[in-house]
């Protein structure tokens, strides 16, 4: 079973945009919340993201794993592959 990945994203950052391309060559669908100056969403983002504010903010199956350097990070440790396959924590 897929692991369920939540994004929270601006529209033009930089960071947000290389860390969906990531997930999109892996094959992964995901949930995006673009949050462009919602600043209520950034704080619901915050408190589930132990109080980061910076974006990208990524979630597997609910398990706040972090921003764009973390997924590439999880990566290149050859982790992230079976967290997206079978839901795994970290």
């Amino acid at each position: 079973m897929a692991a369920k990945v939540e994004i929270y994203t601006w529209s033009t950052c930089p960071f947000c945009i290389r860390a969906k391309s990531l997930l999109k060559k892996k094959g992964v669908d995901f949930t995006e919340y673009n949050i462009d100056g919602d600043e209520a969403a950034r704080n619901k983002m915050a408190q589930r993201a132990n109080g980061r504010r910076s974006l990208p903010q990524i979630f597997i199956d609910n398990v706040h794993v972090g921003g764009c350097d973390d997924i590439y990070a999880l990566d290149a440790r050859g982790q992230l592959d079976n967290l997206l396959a079978s839901g795994n924590s970290v």
